[in-house]
């Protein structure tokens, strides 16, 4: 064995051929042969240990000089089929919470949970559709609360809701930014307002703010302004954490649906997509001959927006980088809501309201003159603001007129059908649903949101809750 091992105490034999020689080196190479067995047994044994870490020394982590042997983690050793079912537990474990605490006993509903999945599947596959229209028969009128304070002292421009309908964000012509309780109306904290020229001094915003919206997670809250500006904020805290910006007025912000990707909408005519995550600018999609006057998305990797003058809505492809246009309205086309992933709802200054689907180009339905005529110009009262309740055949309209306006969308979208009218004094400029559909929300003012064309003295700049009132309770005509 020794034949093999040519170190400092081997024989060359062109230069020595002694038998002593020779015998002292078969005499070492005994030792030699057990350190040999003592270092090869080892090396197995280490070569052992590495396949079973599957990792090198240059691999593992190094602090003080030496190597850390990394041990695998739990989920390392999980098989994909493995971690599949156990996210699935994990899901059906959340979902039976939620059901518990909705029950208020430890009975679980299994036909409920089972209804739970199957929707989430359907709103994935932007398909789900919930029939509650019907259900709704008036209002509450001694129920409404309105929401006041000191910092909004001009017209509300824009709502945003959390996911959870428990805290309400607003934003005001005054450039401030209201955070507000839904469960017992009250404010909970404040952006004042400030002044062109104190931009330095001025954490917040210093002209109007047109846009606002709040992450799924309640994490990010995002506002929009004349400036360009794109303010980044703590939605808990309301720390500014970043800013970005557009060559001109920022007209709308939106969340994608459970992530922290925001797209945004400019005078400039471009889309931006920003990731929060790393707080950093991805790309821009241009295609607008005119302003892009409002944005929407849901959880789909896209984004729908209105582009005023030039008369078109475009649902932007971002994974495909490609665009769908649909031409529509004589005028200016102010607001896109989605309805659902492949539905959505459009308005102008012509005062005409659309309900889409993507695989048409032409809208399914059309509703002209949906609040009347102007008295004082014989013209189409403006329809300023639209929501939907998401994923149901609720949606609702806003104008000058002095009502509010919520409407049906028909079986399979086909048409759009008067639901009720709830009078609101003002320019209704921002609506939104809560979650569980029980209120609408409308954001009043004394001017409309884009302009000064029109003053409503009578008008006040403020926030409506409104409770609306399902056929098992006593209503309000």
């Amino acid at each position: 064995m020794s034949f093999f091992i040519r170190g400092k105490h081997s024989v060359d034999p062109k230069k020595s051929s002694k038998p002593l020689k020779r015998k002292r080196l078969v005499k070492k190479s005994k030792k030699e042969a057990d350190l040999e067995d003592q270092i090869a047994t080892k090396k197995s044994k280490d070569d052992d240990d590495e396949e079973i870490s599957s990792e090198t020394d240059e691999d593992l982590p190094v602090q003080n000089g030496a190597a850390k042997e990394a041990e695998p983690d739990e989920e390392d050793r999980e098989t994909a089929q493995e971690k599949r079912l156990r996210l699935a537990n994990e899901i059906i474990e959340e979902l039976n919470r939620k059901e518990q605490e909705k029950a208020g006993s430890k009975d679980i509903d299994r036909e409920a949970i089972g209804k739970r999945i199957k929707d989430d599947l359907l709103e994935q596959a932007g398909k789900l559709r919930k029939n509650i229209a019907d259900q709704y028969v008036g209002y509450n009128e001694e129920g409404i609360k309105k929401l006041r304070c000191k910092e909004h002292n001009s017209a509300i421009t824009a709502l945003s809701l959390s996911q959870d309908g428990k805290f309400l964000y607003s934003a005001s012509k005054d450039c401030s930014i209201v955070k507000w309780s839904l469960t017992d109306f009250t404010k909970v904290k404040s952006i004042p307002g400030g002044r062109k020229g104190t931009e330095n001094r001025h954490k917040g915003h210093t002209t109007t703010v047109n846009c606002i919206a709040v992450s799924s997670d309640n994490k990010f809250l995002a506002s929009g302004d004349d400036r360009g500006q794109i303010l980044i904020w703590d939605a808990e805290i309301f720390d500014l954490l970043k800013t970005f910006k557009h060559q001109s007025a920022v007209t709308g912000v939106v969340f994608r649906k459970g992530t922290h990707q925001l797209y945004s909408s400019s005078k400039d005519r471009s889309v931006k997509i920003w990731s929060l995550d790393e707080m950093t600018y991805i790309e821009s999609l241009f295609g607008h001959q005119a302003t892009v006057t409002s944005i929407d998305a849901l959880s789909r990797e896209r984004a729908i927006t209105s582009g005023g003058r030039d008369n078109s809505l475009r649902i932007w492809k971002i994974v495909e980088e490609s665009q769908l246009i649909y031409n529509g309205h004589k005028g200016s086309i102010d607001g896109v809501k989605l309805i659902n992933e492949e539905y959505f709802l459009s308005c102008g200054d012509d005062g005409t309201l659309c309900l889409w689907g993507s695989m048409k180009k032409k809208p399914i339905a059309v509703i002209e003159n949906a609040h009347g005529f102007n008295s004082e110009n014989d013209q189409p009262h403006w329809v300023s603001s639209i929501a939907a309740c998401l994923n149901t055949d609720l949606v609702a309209s806003g104008s000058m007129d002095g009502n509010l306006k919520l409407w049906k969308c028909g079986e399979g979208f086909k048409n759009l059908t008067p639901l009720m009218s709830i009078p609101v004094v003002g320019f209704i400029n921002a609506i939104a649903f809560t979650p569980d559909g029980s209120h609408v929300i409308v954001g009043l003012g004394q001017e409309h949101r884009l302009g000064r064309w029109w003053r409503m003295k009578e008008a006040r700049n403020c926030i409506f809750v409104i409770p609306l009132v399902k056929n098992s309770t006593v209503i309000k005509d």
